[in-house]
């Protein structure tokens, strides 16, 4: 048995995986545990709940890998500081690389860990998480984020288990980092609200694209590089765009104020530009591998906007992207890299023996533990012999569900373990979801659910998207039919369902569609706006007696907030 801790630390979104011959068999976000969104903290509540689920020791491990390697980012960043005469940067960057390697130490000593401790890259654990996790025996791989390792992108190819990086582009030409200033400037929180600018973007128009553009030069290579008069996030500290954008462009939107033409014209305008960078890139990796498959990874690949046209677009006939693509991911990279090209010197095979099917890596909570936060609740509730049914029977009479059931799933997007739902074929929905239940902005679309086998029914060109990464045209007839999934511009991010990944949601969506036709649900993740996605059942319940929800179906337990007559605490 060759066992494998794989750790993303020392930056935000922290996680750990352990991976048994191969095979993840736990991975845990520690911002699930600490409750801290893009937690930067050291993922010692996720490593411990990675061992007890694979029931191991850390005597028990041949390797702990972590998604960085060690002075690089000093190196490379030290010349970029030297070449631009950055001494300050230089300095700053000193600080970080020796801290971080302060924290490796203290790894040691908090886990009394003697063994083997390896590093990866970052970008190299990207490029990991999405192809070993692929059904492809061959694809080209892209990697798009703000940063790491002083890279922003790789090109790469992945050939049974071995992964080559066939082109880099370094920081601070950052596709990630472009689109995070724009988030910025929108008046979101960078490196966390990049999904909003690409919800708001379908409100804006085309006029201010042209202007934008300039801002990123695609390459005759197939790469691309950012003018940077145009930004100051490659210094340390301050806002990210320079004065000669704030003259183009004017102040910057104020947080939570009301959103203009302009802000919204310049939604629509970086999320083109990054479109545009992305099918430059892919097309180039398209001729030089010659691959017909696609993988892709980072940050910004959770832009599913970007990966419907790179599937349509780019030449490639399919395209994988895990659903945990950004940081939090490499924790799974890194164990992945390390199985296929080091594990021959612990014993290891290095053979491709798994593939993604499902992202349900995450905690499971058992009836007693639900059962005992039902009782603290203090209202009534009842058991069910049949969750499926009772959700899809307060979802068809009208009613906001919370749905807790079984194992997590990780990353960022709730795929029916972790998840809010309500009836796709009210309009309404879409606002009294974000603005009375999630409570945040009215421009943020929802997915849809959908039985795989009906996909083709209600989306042009459908094909099977477990982990809601890409977006797909709603069929002009079913626009009205799914009103509430359907996005202002016609597209929806949707999650194919199917028995053999979730069979009780799988259950659930079918009771759904015998009672209304329609084989759809609406489906958010399970938190509250600033939150991560709930955890613990306390968290489950909190959040339903905080916001508008009508009911919670957590495990083998239903809880409403109008109960039924004779509904009661009861035990199993």
């Amino acid at each position: 048995m060759t066992a494998i801790l794989g750790i993303n630390c020392f930056s935000h979104d922290t996680a750990a995986c352990v991976m048994v011959d191969g095979v993840p068999v736990a991975m845990g976000e520690e911002e699930r545990f600490n409750r801290d969104r893009h937690t930067k903290a050291f993922p010692d509540l996720a490593i411990s709940f990675c061992l007890a689920e694979a029931g191991l020791r850390f005597s028990d491990l041949d390797a702990v890998v972590m998604a960085h390697h060690a002075g690089r980012d000093f190196a490379r960043g030290a010349s970029d500081a030297i070449r631009r005469a950055s001494p300050k940067r230089l300095a700053a960057q000193a600080f970080v690389d020796g801290r971080l390697m302060v924290r490796e130490a203290d790894f040691r000593r908090r886990w009394s860990y003697t063994g083997r401790i390896d590093h990866v890259g970052h970008h190299e654990a990207h490029a990991a998480s999405a192809f070993f996790a692929s059904p492809f025996d061959r694809a080209a791989v892209l990697t798009l984020d703000r940063g790491g390792d002083f890279l922003s992108s790789t090109l790469g190819l992945g050939e049974g288990n071995r992964l080559r990086i066939l082109n880099e582009v370094a920081n601070p030409n950052s596709l990630g980092e472009v689109y995070s200033a724009l988030t910025w400037f929108l008046g979101f929180q960078p490196n966390g609200d990049e999904g909003k600018v690409m919800g708001l973007a379908p409100y804006g128009g085309p006029r201010l694209s042209e202007e934008l553009k300039p801002l990123v030069h695609l390459r005759p290579d197939g790469l691309f590089s950012v003018d940077l008069s145009w930004f100051r996030y490659q210094r340390e500290g301050g806002r990210p765009v320079s004065p000669k954008f704030l003259r183009r462009h004017g102040a910057p939107r104020t947080p939570e104020g009301s959103l203009t033409e302009r802000d919204k014209s310049l939604a629509y305008a970086v999320q083109q530009l990054a479109e545009d960078v992305g099918l430059h890139v892919a097309r180039r990796l398209r001729e030089t591998t010659g691959a017909s498959k696609l993988c892709l990874s980072g940050g910004v690949a959770l832009n599913c906007v970007m990966n419907g046209r790179l599937l349509r677009e780019a030449g490639f006939d399919e395209v994988f992207v895990q659903p945990a693509a950004s940081d939090a991911g490499n924790a799974l990279g890194a164990a992945l890299w390390w199985w296929h090209h080091r594990s021959a010197a612990t014993g290891g095979t290095g053979e491709r023996t798994w593939s993604m099917e499902h992202a349900y890596l995450g905690t499971d909570v058992p009836d007693r533990h639900v059962e005992r936060a039902m009782d603290r609740l203090g209202r009534p509730y009842r058991r069910t012999s049949d969750p499926a049914g009772e959700a899809a029977d307060l979802l068809s009479d009208g009613k906001v569900v919370g749905w807790f059931q079984g194992r997590a799933e990780v990353g960022p997007r709730a795929l029916g373990a972790r998840s809010i739902l309500a009836d796709p074929r009210k309009a309404e929905m879409r606002d009294v979801v974000n603005l009375q239940v999630k409570r945040r902005e009215w421009f943020r679309p929802f997915a849809p659910s959908i039985l795989d086998e009906a996909g083709s029914e209600y989306f042009d060109g459908y094909v099977r998207n477990p982990f809601m990464t890409l977006a797909f045209d709603v069929r002009r007839e079913m626009r009205d039919v799914i009103p509430a999934v359907t996005h202002v511009d016609g597209t929806s991010r949707l999650q194919s369902v199917w028995e053999r990944t979730n069979p009780l949601y799988t259950r659930l969506i079918r009771s759904f569609a015998a009672k209304t036709g329609v084989p759809v649900v609406l489906n958010t993740s399970y938190n509250l706006r600033g939150e991560p996605i709930v955890h613990r059942p306390e968290d489950a319940l909190a959040d339903f007696e905080r916001s508008g929800m009508d009911a919670a179906v957590i495990g083998n337990y239903v809880v409403e907030k109008s109960a039924p007559e004779g509904s009661g605490a009861t035990s199993p």
